[in-house]
């Protein structure tokens, strides 16, 4: 069973930027489809990034593409999620996630290992 602990949350000036970090215990990391969720408050848990297990293949949410970078490193056991030019409606939790079967998965269900969390907030 692996472990995810979020860092890198904080409060950014609308236009500016925040990189999240997911850091992976007792698991192989590198076996693990890994995803980046938010949730904003009243709204569903909703999908942002996926990668796959070595970093080839990445997928994005609506909201995150040409803004948002997912990355990982496995000899680190570490996952990044580079936020550029957030705006006010990117104010969330954001929640790593991890996946053991094929495919990048989109949906919350499809992920089987879930981080506690880190509060990204952006002034409107």
């Amino acid at each position: 069973q692996v472990q995810l602990v979020e860092s890198g949350g904080g409060l950014v000036q609308a236009g500016g930027s925040l990189r999240l970090s997911c850091a992976a215990s007792g698991g192989t990391f590198s076996s693990y489809i890994m995803g980046w969720f938010r949730q904003a408050p009243g709204k569903e848990r909703e999908f942002v990034a996926a990668i796959s297990w070595i970093g080839t293949s990445t997928y994005y949410g609506d909201s995150a593409k040409g803004r948002f970078t997912i990355s990982r490193d496995n000899a680190k056991n570490t996952v990044l999620l580079q936020m550029n030019s957030l705006k006010a409606e990117d104010t969330a939790v954001y929640y790593c996630a991890a996946r053991r079967s094929r495919g990048l998965g989109l949906k919350n269900h499809e992920y089987d290992y879930w981080g506690q969390g880190t509060q990204v907030t952006v002034p409107s």
